[in-house]
């Protein structure tokens, strides 16, 4: 039988629990684009990063320059994985009672 401390802690874990799983739903759903080139590449990631879609913009193949579109794609999704990490942190920070204490939190979802 739990004690009503036990009692307490079980029900705020619980809260918790669903506040993190509803985060992660909105997370998942979320489209969050970086760009980079002044737009001529745009990277669209999922609140949890992983990538949906990469477009290019098609005066840069016709460039050819090889080396400069791997450098745009990778600057463009660096900023699309930073913005969806700064919307993580904020919506974990919501959902997990020490984020608004300030304490740093670990990457967990």
């Amino acid at each position: 039988m739990l004690n009503p401390f036990q009692k307490m802690i079980e029900s705020q874990l619980e809260g918790v629990q669903r506040k993190m799983s509803r985060a992660a739903d909105e997370l998942r759903g979320m489209q969050i684009t970086g760009s980079a080139g002044g737009g001529a590449v745009e990277v669209t990631v999922s609140g949890l990063g992983e990538v949906l879609e990469v477009i290019i913009d098609p005066d840069v193949i016709c460039e050819g320059d090889c080396e400069l579109i791997q450098d745009l794609v990778c600057a463009g999704i660096r900023e699309a994985l930073r913005k969806a990490s700064e919307i993580k942190r904020s919506k974990l920070a919501d959902a997990l009672p020490l984020a608004g204490m300030g304490m740093e939190l670990p990457e967990i979802l």
